[in-house]
């Protein structure tokens, strides 16, 4: 009977399933680049412009951004030749959302390294944004399929050796490859449209609001948080299974209990 108790307070003392809520919306990024908070910035520049009502981003970052070498990462969009202006358009309206938005909560990651900082991972991008992009780009060339790994022996990205530059089709055969791969994932290509409610616009008109707050409130209201109780329960319940005598409990008594806290470990392995 003691053994019982045990495995009773043990129990009692699992949290249920947490969700992130509210800890996600209105959020910035770790990074060098972002505000620690969002707030007004009444300056922004062309394509983030947008987000001058609450943003992650200042307004010198903003106008780095326009730049043919943007000092925040020494980054050129025209390593293969001129980009035509169709096409950059929608690369600085990504790298705007990127630093400007701050309804980027449910898709914040760790980085892999383990070390500071944070990066975004699949982003859902309505379909429209990922496929105009892709149309816009046919005519501009890249030498690459995913825009990390460049050389940068002379202090910039330069096309690696026996990477030759193409159209971008040749290395983004479809919208999707081209939203998806050639920022590691950062974004994903949703099958969604916009105003549907379940994905983000990359940019919007802002005298009529901004329509990605409702989506992130959306997936933050779904989104596990990051304790997990599993970990705790297999601790409390340590203590019983490693007695040499059975311990019988009602099946409905251990479900009640197993069964929510499996769910949350499996929402949290999306999230992780």
């Amino acid at each position: 009977m003691d053994r019982l108790w045990l495995l009773l307070l043990g129990l009692w003392t699992v949290a249920p399933p947490t969700w992130a809520g509210d800890e996600l919306l209105n959020v910035c990024m770790n990074t060098k680049h972002h505000k620690r908070e969002p707030g007004p910035e009444d300056q922004l520049y062309k394509e983030c412009n947008p987000w001058r009502g609450n943003a992650c981003c200042r307004a010198d970052t903003s106008l780095n951004t326009h730049l043919d070498l943007p000092l925040l990462y020494n980054f050129s969009l025209h390593h293969c030749g001129v980009m035509l202006p169709d096409c950059e358009k929608h690369f600085l309206q990504a790298i705007c959302l990127y630093q400007c938005s701050p309804n980027l909560g449910p898709w914040i990651q760790k980085l892999d390294s383990g070390g500071p900082g944070e990066r975004i991972l699949e982003v859902p991008l309505c379909w429209e944004d990922c496929e105009q992009w892709w149309e816009d780009c046919r005519t501009s060339y890249t030498c690459k399929a995913d825009w990390h790994g460049w050389d940068r022996t002379e202090g910039k990205n330069l096309c690696p050796a026996q990477a030759f530059c193409h159209p971008f089709p040749h290395y983004f055969p479809t919208p999707v490859d081209l939203c998806e791969k050639i920022w590691s994932h950062s974004f994903k290509a949703s099958p969604e449209h916009r105003n549907s409610g379940q994905c983000l616009q990359k940019w919007f008109e802002p005298a009529q609001g901004n329509p990605n707050v409702a989506v992130t409130r959306l997936f933050a209201s779904t989104a596990p948080s990051r304790d997990h109780p599993c970990k705790l329960l297999a601790f409390s319940l340590l203590p019983a299974f490693l007695s040499p005598e059975p311990l019988l409990l009602p099946p409905t008594f251990l479900l009640s209990w197993v069964l929510p806290v499996n769910r949350a470990a499996q929402a949290g392995g999306r999230r992780h």
